[in-house]
């Protein structure tokens, strides 16, 4: 029987590598053992395909309870908000906005917004105070119109993110009762369309006039009196699109019956992005919007912005 011989150099060298690989992995399970539950290894981020379905779904879901809460359904509002809850609620949407938002699926739409205000940049940032921005659904303190550091930013959202952003629901944010407090650009990026029902994205669009401050002081720039005040509002591209109740000239008059002219427009295979001044008075006799077909026909989906009253 032949001597049994030595390992050849590639033998030895996996075997020195699995004795290193056990002993990092004893390693790591003590340190897993150890650490807090906060500083566990973080879940794998979720498809594209997986996140719209996330948000879809709560989108959905949400309008359905808002019906079943209208019509009070309690046993189906119950089933609801557990079939809400089964999906992670508020958070797991608001975290799958943010993988939403991520550079290699749509990016960061406040990008949009900065280069709309390119052409008042240089003069906003030779002014010692700078322009305020309420930026409502806030998802980050890092994104494009923070990092430019020509706004002074004020962040809500429903289910903070991040230090830095005031969890608030803005329908039941208390009313400015000065123009200091009063705003010169609003932004609702990807909000609009959370709100479950019709009369409610009305109700939203005309509470953002409340906050903006319609003054025109003489000693802002030009370029800046031309956009201020103003409304970024940036919605899913199928709400207009592909919506049977809302497109593109429905939304401009319901904005122009709030007194928003429209500025900017921009379409993507995704979303649409706008800007609206608010220059003008709200016309009351004007804002009777219901729910009505403007885009009839199949496959088509069911978004629309109307108001409950005439004010």
């Amino acid at each position: 029987m032949a001597a049994t011989q030595d390992p050849t150099p590639k033998a030895k060298t996996s075997a020195t590598t699995k004795s290193l690989n056990d002993s990092v992995r004893k390693k790591a399970s003590g340190i897993a053992k150890g650490r807090p539950p906060l500083a566990a290894k973080p879940q794998a981020s979720l498809s594209s395909q997986k996140t719209r379905q996330l948000i879809r779904s709560h989108h959905d879901l949400n309008k359905e309870l808002a019906k079943a809460e209208a019509q009070g359904n309690d046993a189906e509002v119950d089933e609801l908000k557990k079939r809400i809850a089964d999906l992670g609620g508020l958070k797991s949407y608001q975290m799958a906005s943010i993988q939403g938002q991520a550079n290699d699926r749509g990016g960061d739409s406040s990008i949009v917004l900065m280069e709309w205000l390119k052409p008042a940049a240089a003069q906003i940032a030779g002014q010692k105070t700078k322009p305020r921005l309420l930026e409502v659904g806030a998802l980050s303190t890092k994104n494009a119109c923070s990092k430019s550091g020509l706004l002074d930013i004020e962040r809500i959202d429903l289910f903070s993110q991040a230090d830095g952003i005031i969890q608030q629901d803005f329908m039941e944010r208390p009313i400015p009762t000065s123009d200091k407090a009063k705003f010169d650009i609003i932004s609702l990026s990807l909000v609009l369309n959370f709100v479950p029902d019709a009369e409610g994205r009305g109700e939203m669009l005309r509470r953002t006039c409340q906050f903006l401050d319609t003054r025109a002081p003489s000693t802002s720039p030009k370029e800046l009196q031309a956009i201020t005040p103003a409304l970024f509002l940036v919605l899913p591209a199928p709400c207009l699109t592909n919506s049977r109740y809302t497109n593109e000239e429905r939304l401009t008059s319901i904005m122009a019956s709030l007194g928003y002219v429209m500025l900017h427009f921009k379409q993507t295979a995704k979303l649409v992005y706008t800007l609206w001044q608010l220059r003008d008075k709200p016309v009351p006799e004007e804002q009777i919007f219901s729910k009505k077909q403007v885009n009839p026909g199949g496959g088509k989906n069911n978004f629309s912005i109307a108001f409950r009253r005439e004010v």
